[in-house]
């Protein structure tokens, strides 16, 4: 099997470079390897290679930039999906693609379902929502994973922003009218690949059976507030830490060029009725990230190996 993955250097992406070589033949594209805004360098990657899986893990993830560099957000978020899901369909072959929580307003009180309605705040959450669109418009095997607020332990995730925090300051404030659902990429990373490996034998036609939108995060959900002091909580070097409190605060402490939906945690009950798979809870996968990465060294925290 010859697999493109578009994103190799995000959270998600470098987790793929992990799991992706147990199906076959990866072909890694980071920004280095093409302009991910430029549909023509998309087509000409895709025929040349003609993957029998594409993989789309690449994003524009900058949500508060979003707001001015609108143009941008939409070629890479909107557009580009759309085109690897075309060019997929051409090619016979199968795509994933992955979606936000931030498409719904956050006005919901309990984890939304793929049958709410869609309703983003934000250009980034519009952006994303275009190119879930785009992406069932296009093919007939795709499937699209909306997950929830994404971590690693390397990079710029709010994990390693709380870790840092904690070894600076002394108070923390962090808002707590914000609920989502935290996800760890690697575990992301291997559910999907899992599903794969489960079907590879004739992955095109049962990827085209389960065609789809599909929540996927880690389960249950949490405000960033309590998720800091879990972090904190779970930090395998506590003695470094200079923080003494964590404060909760409203969002309107810290505002920001983007609206954030209030609450976004997801319901991820079809995904596990129909792969037979599930994420484990949000703070039993974040203690098992924590735990892994022990060997971090002092700031930059560098994990994930």
């Amino acid at each position: 099997m010859r697999i493109v993955l578009f994103g190799k250097n995000g959270q998600l992406g470098r987790e793929f470079q992990k799991t992706l070589p147990a199906l076959g033949e990866v072909f890694s594209m980071g920004r280095e390897d093409l302009d991910i805004a430029s549909h023509w360098a998309i087509k000409d990657i895709l025929t040349k290679l003609k993957p029998d899986l594409i993989i789309n893990a690449s994003a524009y993830t900058a949500v508060d930039l979003a707001e001015t560099q609108v143009e941008l957000a939409t070629k890479i978020n909107s557009v580009a999906p759309g085109v690897m899901a075309d060019a997929a369909h051409h090619l016979n072959a199968a795509f994933i693609h992955f979606s936000t929580d931030y498409v719904f307003d956050g006005n919901k009180k309990i984890p939304y379902t793929e049958n709410d309605i869609t309703n983003p705040l934000n250009v980034y959450g519009k952006s994303k929502l275009a190119g879930e669109k785009n992406v069932i418009a296009a093919g007939d095997a795709c499937l699209i994973f909306r997950t929830s607020w994404v971590y690693s332990l390397s990079g710029n995730s709010f994990v390693i922003k709380v870790l840092e925090w904690s070894r600076k300051n002394k108070t923390l404030k962090i808002v707590n009218d914000q609920v989502g659902s935290p996800t760890w990429a690697r575990m992301l990373a291997e559910s999907v690949s899992r599903i794969l490996v489960q079907d590879k034998a004739d992955l095109l036609d049962a990827i085209r059976e389960k065609h789809g939108i599909y929540h996927l995060a880690g389960i249950g959900s949490v405000s960033r507030y309590e998720w800091a002091r879990q972090i904190l909580a779970f930090d395998p070097r506590r003695t470094e830490q200079l923080v003494q409190s964590v404060d909760p605060a409203p969002s309107s402490e810290f505002p920001t060029p983007a609206v954030r939906p209030a609450f976004s945690a997801l319901d991820c009950t079809r995904f596990t009725n129909t792969f037979k798979l599930s994420l484990p809870a949000w703070a039993d996968a974040l203690q098992k990230a924590m735990t892994e990465s022990h060997a971090f060294p002092a700031l930059g925290l560098q994990a994930d190996s």
